[in-house]
């Protein structure tokens, strides 16, 4: 079995009003990627149809390095079950900000509110690794197969071996 890459990261409390028993991020699974994240409520919340909501986890991140990004991916069971999604796709968290982590969700079933309660999970954590890049001003981009094609213009079906022409 392939050897994962660890870091550590340390974990504020921010509510000293609420135990943090049962609070640290965690994988579900030996397998998972991404880490559980809790919201951190006083009182459940209602979330009505196609309404954006910020939910507190009442935790900031100590990430250990400017290499390292963390990111909040939305939990696939919520979105199927019950239409709860993140309304930015994905949100990223610097290195450099140590506020309150935040999930930015929303609810995308036309007709019936959502109930959070504390202590739910509703998205999950991921750390990746960043890769600086260096920006310059170019006279040209390199060509390519494909070029300037882009929005569906490499197909939408599956291709399953060579086709007919490449046959």
């Amino acid at each position: 079995m392939r050897e994962h890459h660890r870091i550590d990261v340390g974990v504020r409390w921010l509510r000293p009003d609420k135990s943090p028993a049962g609070r640290l991020p965690f994988y579900a699974t030996d397998g998972a990627a991404g880490l559980d994240l809790a919201a951190c409520l006083d009182r459940p919340l209602h979330i009505r149809p196609f309404e954006r909501v910020r939910v507190p986890t009442g935790i900031a991140l100590n990430i250990p390095s400017a290499d390292i990004v963390a990111l909040i991916f939305p939990r696939s069971g919520n979105a199927y079950r019950r239409g709860l999604t993140m309304a930015n796709a994905v949100g990223v968290i610097d290195s450099d900000y140590t506020g309150e982590i935040e999930v930015l969700l929303t609810n995308i079933d036309p007709k019936t509110p959502i109930v959070i309660e504390d202590g739910e999970r509703i998205a999950q954590l991921l750390f990746m690794p960043v890769v600086r890049a260096r920006m310059f001003w170019t006279e040209e981009v390199k060509e390519t197969a494909r070029g300037a094609g882009g929005f569906g213009s490499t197909g939408v079906r599956l291709r399953y071996g060579p086709s007919k022409e490449e046959a």
